[in-house]
């Protein structure tokens, strides 16, 4: 053996490797790439076959997946785009060193669009379709801290004022600013997404893409090639929502949906995987969950080099580095790279020798070359029959150089001294004098310019400008008051749940000629909780395939039955995925010009207290539709304990400012109040959503008495008057949902053992009664030289007298949040703790919301009041059977 021929550690010398080598490029050559593919198949077979044990692994090697050779022609003017893309880089610069210049720490990130902007300029000049009259468009998820970047485009185009740049993150000064991030809700005709909570675009991206085939398959819109794309960062990936649900894009051969993760390896603190590979490890994940992965790591500078690599050295050099070395290499000196990258091998040193250092530091990465971005998404729009993630390597802050390129602060970066105003300025060929530039001034070249036409035509041919929100949806025409009479007669004796009379109203929906194709029921594997099994066979369960198999219960009434044009969205355990659904089915009306109408129905306790961050999100954005809260309450949910029994959301529901939130107790007060929310949202286009909380009690539905209607939506109304009104001893008592049947039995109980008469009043929203209240308060403040308004409540109450008492099956903050509103002092009764497992009778002895609590506060207040002796409370605690020292709830 010749001395100078290299031995690998398992003694096979170089000459045999290059021979299996050569055969491989010669069958690529003959026979093409699938052959190849089938060679190799076949070789890992048979090798497993002889008993050699491969170990596994999703990871192709670290190099780009789109050979050179493969690449399409770059169809645009490259160095006209490169010269836009400056420009665009530099006013996303400005707009943030100025605002910081005029308000110190106002904030704002240069960094993430930076890295990101050939990944957006390629999309925006080939391949982002606007949505038309004609074409639904393609659907494009923002990074959020990139937003900058978005701004300056839409200012190039014509579409965002200089002054509006200029109050970048200062909505509120005169001529109106930019929103910090993408927010529908304060830039209603721009952003469509709001993507900055990171995690929640990639999953709402998905479950949008699954729905877009929903209306396709259900024949609500008709079928098109419209992509969805999102954007996201490396870092982003570590949010459990961003890869959670990637299976269920694969397993719907979801290939209208496409990823975009700008891999510039660094989070906000440092590396994201300082000692692995972030890209290797998302390419392992994806790949295993089935999508195509296409790899853009290396830019052109590096093919001629990689060219002369016959051996493979560099490759799998490439492959050996942490990121964190990688990191290193980024900041460091043309001399560095050539010693520590290229030095670990003579014959890697020899591929670069003809290279200066200077050509060394400059070679690009994948993700800031438009050639190979623009093969990777051209390859990605091609693809069928699994979605398309594209992991492409870049640089954070790339141009920002010594002010932070690479650098583990740069996230963090809002300013720049001159002299790195005017290196980025020439780096990028600002038209700006050493002078001008300092001052950071937003440059747009005059209208006629070359950049301004092409940009423009570029757009034009896409059928538009991008990010842009408009409402197409037609209102809807009728008010549906026949669709709910039948609710407003009661059950006539019969016990249902709110939940039932809700799922009956549901099925009426179904069938309406107007609205029945548009309810979208959205269900996370709880539909039988919530007797929603007739439902199945009804309108079925959507699957994109159908149902390729006969289901156990087929000889059943009520079978589960999965159809392509199935109306139901069972999503499965997942109230992130079913809240994503609810989001895209919610703004379709925007997205798609199609007033779908969903009903998510699920475990109340895992709402708010579970998915918060989503259904903020879903304000945000303007959604519209009805959160169902089931099994609701802290004591209506029996035997389920602590995890699920909910006290909380309705005061979690304060935070969501557009949100409208109720607990009604009757069947008619559900039909009031759906009735009211599609008139609402659907007819009158509000930018409001509903949650409704059901249970799973059954009583008997009374009928609607009188014309209370408003009282049900403004949050309250007199139920059932005193039976004794001329009582010297009376009372005002406030139940909601479950226990306002506990109040009627207290109100009975009063009345007979202790001659105290009580009006009973239902509180659908104790949420209205407050936003009214402060509203009242606001207005009066604001105008004092007016007469003073009075809060609804407050009006309610001016001729109710005697002691007031409210009980509820939520935290006593709930009444006691309107109770500066009322005449006299409010006693609150609420279920503040955790929960057991027990039967409705022992929770609500255990949380004293039953109808003997009621009478023993009613009673109390009457005594503070000087009503009545104490000796009269003390007798009455133990005709009612209460324990005087039973434990707190609240700690026990």
């Amino acid at each position: 053996m010749d001395n100078e021929t290299y031995t690998h550690p398992h003694r096979i010398e170089d000459v045999e490797i290059q021979e299996w080598l050569e055969s491989l490029d010669s069958v690529l050559d003959s026979s093409g790439p699938e052959v190849a593919a089938e060679i190799l198949e076949r070789l890992r077979a048979h090798a497993t076959v002889a008993g050699i044990d491969l170990p596994f692994s999703a990871n192709t090697p670290y190099a780009n997946t789109i050979p050179a050779r493969l690449e399409p022609l770059f169809p645009g003017d490259q160095e006209l785009e490169r010269r836009i893309k400056s420009l665009i880089r530099w006013n996303a610069l400005a707009m943030v060193v100025r605002a910081n210049r005029v308000e110190h720490n106002i904030g704002g990130h240069i960094s993430t669009y930076a890295s990101a902007a050939t990944l957006y300029e390629v999309g925006f000049n080939h391949f982002f379709r606007a949505r038309s009259e004609e074409f639904e468009g393609d659907t494009v998820y923002f990074q959020g801290h990139a937003a900058p970047g978005m701004y300056a485009r839409a200012f190039l185009e014509g579409r965002i004022s200089p002054q509006q740049l200029e109050n970048f993150r200062r909505e509120l000064k005169p001529g109106g600013g930019l929103s910090s991030y993408p927010h529908p809700w304060l830039m209603p005709d721009f952003w469509e997404f709001p993507t900055v909570s990171m995690g929640l675009s990639p999953l709402m991206a998905i479950y949008q893409a699954r729905f877009n085939r929903y209306l396709e398959d259900r024949g609500l819109k008709p079928v098109t090639d419209a992509k969805v794309w999102a954007f996201l960062g490396d870092g982003e990936t570590d949010e459990p929502e961003s890869l959670g649900a990637i299976t269920l894009a694969s397993r719907e051969k979801l290939d209208n949906l496409i990823f975009v993760v700008n891999c510039n390896l660094q989070r906000l603190d440092g590396p994201v995987r300082g000692n692995g590979q972030i890209i290797q490890e998302l390419e392992s994940a994806f790949r295993g969950a089935r999508w195509n992965v296409i790899k853009v790591l290396w830019g052109s500078e590096w093919d001629p080099i990689l060219e002369r690599d016959t051996e493979g050295l560099l490759v799998k050099r490439m492959g050996e580095l942490v990121d964190g070395e990688y990191q290193k290499l980024v900041v460091s000196s043309g001399a560095y790279v050539r010693e520590h990258f290229f030095g670990s091998d003579p014959r890697l040193l020899q591929l670069v020798e003809p290279l200066p250092d200077e050509a060394l530091r400059r070679l690009r990465l994948g993700g800031h070359d438009p050639r190979k971005v623009y093969a990777a998404y051209k390859a990605a729009v091609d693809h069928q029959g699994a979605p398309t993630v594209i992991l492409a390597r870049t640089i954070k802050g790339y141009g920002l150089g010594e002010a932070g390129e690479g650098k583990n602060v740069t996230h963090q970066q809002k300013k720049l001294n001159e002299e790195e105003l005017r290196e980025f300025r020439s780096r990028f060929g600002i038209p700006l004098n050493d002078d001008d530039c300092v001052e950071v001034p937003f440059y747009r070249p005059a209208e006629d310019s070359i950049e301004i036409q092409y940009l423009r035509a570029r757009r034009e041919a896409l059928g538009g400008y991008t990010p842009k929100r408009s409402v197409r949806s037609k209102p809807l025409a009728a008010d549906h008051d026949e669709l709910f009479k039948e609710f407003f007669d009661g059950s006539e004796g019969r016990e249902v749940s709110t939940t039932m009379a809700f799922v009956g109203m549901l099925r009426k929906m179904l069938k309406d000629p107007e609205i029945g194709k548009l309810v979208v029921p959205i269900v996370p594997d709880e539909a039988r909780t919530f007797g929603m099994e007739s439902l199945f066979r009804t309108v079925g369960i959507y699957s994109s395939v159908g149902q390729k198999y006969e289901p156990v219960d087929v000889n059943t009434l009520l079978y589960y039955k999965e159809a392509k044009d199935g109306q139901i969205l069972e999503e499965g355990i997942t109230e992130a995925g079913s809240m994503a659904s609810f989001i895209a089915a919610g703004s379709a009306y925007a997205t798609h010009g199609i007033n779908t109408i969903p009903f998510f129905i699920y475990y109340s306790m895992f709402g708010f207290q579970r998915i918060a961050d989503f259904i903020w999100a879903a304000a945000d954005m303007r959604t519209r539709g009805f959160l169902l809260g089931g099994t609701s309450g802290r004591t209506t949910l029996s035997g389920e304990g602590l995890q699920h029994q909910d006290g909380n959301s309705h005061v979690l529901a304060l935070s969501v400012p557009n949100l409208r939130a109720y607990d009604p107790a009757f069947a008619y007060e559900m039909a009031v109040i759906l009735q009211d929310g599609i008139r609402r949202m659907y007819k009158d286009g509000e930018s409001i959503f509903y949650y409704i909380t059901v249970m799973n009690e059954p009583y008997a539905m009374p009928a609607m008495q009188g014309d209370v209607k408003d009282g049900i939506l403004k949050g309250m109304y007199r139920y059932r008057q005193a039976p004794t009104p001329k009582s010297k001893l009376r009372a005002q008592l406030f139940g909601s949902g479950a226990i306002l049947n506990e109040v009627l039995r207290a109100q009975e109980i009063l009345d007979t053992k202790y001659g105290v008469a009580a009006d009973v009043w239902s509180v659908t929203s104790y949420k209205e009664l407050y936003v009214d209240g402060n509203a009242t308060e606001r207005w009066n403040r604001l105008h004092p030289a007016e007469k003073a308004r009075l809060p609804y409540v407050t009006r309610c109450l001016a001729d109710a007298p005697g002691v007031l008492v409210a009980a509820s099956d939520y935290l006593k903050t709930l009444p006691n949040m309107v109770s500066k509103w009322m005449p006299r002092r409010l006693a609150s009764l609420g279920t503040d703790g955790f929960g057991r497992s027990e039967g409705r009778a022992s929770l609500r002895e255990f949380f004293e919301v039953d109808s003997r609590f009621i009478t023993l506060a009613t009673l109390h207040e009457l005594h503070t009041d000087g009503k009545i002796e104490g000796s009269v409370v003390d007798k009455a605690i133990q005709d009612l059977g209460i324990n005087p020292d039973k434990p707190n709830p609240v700690i026990s």
